[in-house]
């Protein structure tokens, strides 16, 4: 079990990462905090002793993203209808960074992941391939058709 004082640095540090992933994932504030308290639960309890600062990022992000994912599978998820999906409440974000974020939004998993990790949070091809356990040249295929995906959502504006 980790102390108190590694469970409240690793907050500071992930905090914010994890909220947005969780975010991008289950559109859901309520579904956000439940991860985000899953994920920091299985920090405490883990004794997976990390080699860097980088280790324990790709950790966490790796572990958020199965938490959404398994949370997303599970039978109450798929039997349920958000309140968050009925109320249609108006956004805040200007009409073409709302058009970007939804065209993001509704890629396949696989990409979305991708395209956050690569465009949000600035990591490189060969670092995403090394949290997904993938070939360096399979990211940069997935990178090259989430952008071609994007272009065909989006017209040929260039938004990078």
């Amino acid at each position: 079990m980790r102390s108190e004082q590694e469970v409240n640095t690793a907050i500071d540090r992930y905090s914010d990462i994890i909220k947005r992933l969780c975010m991008i994932h289950l559109k859901n504030y309520a579904d956000t905090e439940d991860i985000f308290q899953t994920v920091f639960l299985k920090y405490v309890l883990s004794s997976v002793c990390f080699e860097n600062e980088e280790h324990e990022k790709a950790w966490f992000i790796k572990v958020t993203l199965n938490a959404c994912r398994d949370l997303i599978k599970s039978f109450f998820r798929s039997k349920t209808i958000s309140i968050d999906e009925i109320i249609n409440l108006p956004g805040e974000l200007p009409h073409e960074n709302k058009e970007i974020l939804e065209a993001i939004l509704s890629l396949p998993p696989k990409y979305k992941d991708i395209v956050y990790l690569h465009y949000y949070e600035g990591y490189t091809a060969v670092q995403i391939s090394k949290i997904f356990k993938k070939n360096v040249n399979t990211v940069y295929t997935l990178i090259t058709r989430s952008k071609q995906m994007l272009k065909e959502k989006l017209g040929d504006i260039d938004y990078e």
